[in-house]
């Protein structure tokens, strides 16, 4: 099967890169980011939530010199935990692109204030509808950096996400918890909250926002939308000091999108070193979007994972 890859223009984004296997297509943005802006099986609806009218995320800030962080859509590599000022650095400014086997390598501008530069690199595969893609954070300052790689994916409006509880037992000992925000509430109808699984579903009816966030021992998350199963597969390391609680996965909804989020452990990163955090992509064609029967999820998760 041959990898394709494309320079177009996108009348909302600008500037981008198109890649795809001709089973599974994603269009990732140059011109600012990198946002994979689109993902999707070949000739279906994308998947991923794009902003057209490119919104602020957060306030303005001195320090940035007026600038903002934008909302894009997409999928995008951030840093945890969730502190000001540094998480919300814009990235409003073009990409580097470097060519590798089946793929692409997307490097975003330095960001000065903190000392760091981010990079994605895709690399689609051969012969599914699937993808790799490698999150790294270099250290280019001149002093020690503490954070988590935080991939953040947000998901068109409309569809419902499944996630796994651990299965392991423990005997008379507790063997998950949960992490919660201020703004989250437990009676949510959107979150379902079983014994072998989580799902919330995507409202548009529904502007307050829901965020949950738990140690994922599976590795694993997933959307249903538009006919399609996209999966996120990722490594939860034993033994690992994770942000927020312990989390290695978080989810957050509202009324026009819901984030499908993984989390690597800590790192304290010295000038001149990286972490990196991977990611395994699968879509598939799948028509059913499932109610909150454990059985049901049982059944058709098997198919997939």
């Amino acid at each position: 099967m041959v990898i394709n890859v494309t320079n177009v223009k996108d009348a909302t984004f600008g500037n981008c890169v198109k890649l795809t296997n001709g089973l599974v297509e994603f269009l990732v943005t140059t011109d600012y980011g990198p946002r994979v802006i689109a993902a999707n099986i070949c000739g279906m609806d994308n998947m991923f939530y794009q902003d057209h009218e490119k919104k602020g995320l957060g306030e303005k800030m001195d320090i940035y010199e007026g600038d903002i962080h934008k909302l894009y859509g997409g999928h995008r590599l951030w840093i945890a935990p969730e502190i000001l000022p540094r998480c919300y650095h814009p990235d409003n400014a073009p990409v580097t692109c470097e060519p590798t086997k089946n793929g692409m390598k997307f490097i975003a501008s330095v960001e000065e204030k903190i000392g760091i530069r981010k990079s994605f690199t895709i690399t689609l595969s051969e012969t599914e509808a699937k993808a790799s893609l490698v999150h790294e954070v270099e250290n280019v300052g001149l002093w020690d950096v503490e954070f988590a790689l935080w991939c953040v994916t947000m998901m068109e409006k409309g569809g419902k996400s499944v996630m796994p509880f651990t299965k392991r037992k423990t005997g008379l000992l507790p063997n998950r918890h949960l992490t919660l925000w201020d703004y989250s509430e437990m009676n949510d109808s959107r979150v379902y909250l079983g014994k072998e699984f989580v799902t919330l579903t995507q409202d548009a009816a529904k502007a307050n926002p829901f965020k949950l966030g738990y140690s994922n021992e599976d590795g694993w998350g997933t959307y249903f939308n538009k006919g399609q199963l996209f999966v996120k597969k990722f490594n939860m390391l034993e033994n690992a000091d994770y942000p927020d609680n312990g989390c290695s996965y978080e989810t957050f909804t509202n009324d026009f999108m819901l984030e499908v989020e993984t989390l690597s452990p800590m790192y304290t990163i010295s000038p001149g070193g990286k972490a990196a955090h991977n990611e395994e992509w699968a879509f598939y064609k799948e028509s059913t979007v499932p109610s909150n029967d454990e059985a049901e999820l049982a059944v058709l998760m098997a198919k997939y994972l």
